[in-house]
C-alpha cells in the first residue's frame, strides 16, 4: 500500500499551517490511520538576514498557507484532512486533489534520500559520465548534501580540478 502513497498539497488559512499539521498528526494517531497518512510537513527554509547587530538566522515558510501531506488518497484520508479546522481544501483541479510529481517532490526537497558513496577524500576514482569519461583522478573534496565531488584530473601534464555529481564517479577497480 505504501507504493500508492503520494504527496498532496493542502491549502490552509494563512498562519494556521502549524496548527493544521499538529491536528492532522493527532488525528492520524488517535484514529490509527498511519497506513493511510504517512507524513505531514511544512516546507521551511533557513534565511540569514544582515542587520546592524550582525547576521540573524531564522526559519521561514517557503509556501505560506500550504501544508504537504504524504498519503494514500481514499475517502477516509480525504475526510480526515478536509475536516481539520483551518484547511480550505486540497490543491487540484475541481474536487479531485492532484498529487505532486516525483520531480516536484525532489525540487521541494521534501524527501531526503541518503546517498552512500564508495569513496572518500584522497581515493583514486574513475569518471563514468560526461566529457571526461574513463579519466582517473583523486578526490579532493566531497559535498554529499550538494551532490558534488571535486576530483583532481591530470590533463595535458597539468593537475586540473573538476567538479562532478556524486554518481558520475566510482572507485577505481583493481
Amino acid at each position: 500500500m505504501a507504493e500508492s502513497a503520494k504527496w498532496y498539497v493542502v491549502h490552509t488559512y494563512s498562519g494556521y499551517e502549524n496548527t493544521v499539521k499538529a491536528t492532522i498528526e493527532k488525528n492520524v494517531e488517535t484514529r490509527h490511520l498511519e497506513d493511510l497518512i504517512h507524513a505531514v510537513t511544512i516546507p521551511m527554509e533557513t534565511v540569514t538576514e544582515l542587520t546592524d547587530k550582525g547576521p540573524k538566522t531564522f526559519e521561514r515558510k517557503v509556501f505560506p498557507g500550504y501544508v504537504l501531506v504524504k498519503m494514500v488518497m481514499s475517502d477516509d484520508s480525504w475526510y480526515v484532512i478536509n475536516g481539520v479546522r483551518g484547511v480550505t481544501g486540497f490543491v487540484g483541479s475541481g474536487t479531485k486533489p492532484t498529487p505532486l510529481t516525483d520531480e516536484e517532490v525532489a525540487q521541494l526537497g521534501v524527501e531526503k534520500h541518503e546517498i552512500v558513496v564508495g569513496y572518500e577524500v584522497g581515493d583514486t576514482v574513475t569518471i563514468t559520465d560526461g566529457p571526461l569519461t574513463n579519466f582517473t583522478g583523486t578526490v579532493e573534496s566531497l559535498e554529499i548534501d550538494k551532490n558534488k565531488v571535486r576530483v583532481i584530473v591530470s590533463m595535458f601534464g597539468r593537475e586540473t580540478p573538476v567538479e562532478l555529481e556524486l554518481d558520475q564517479v566510482e572507485p577505481l577497480k583493481d
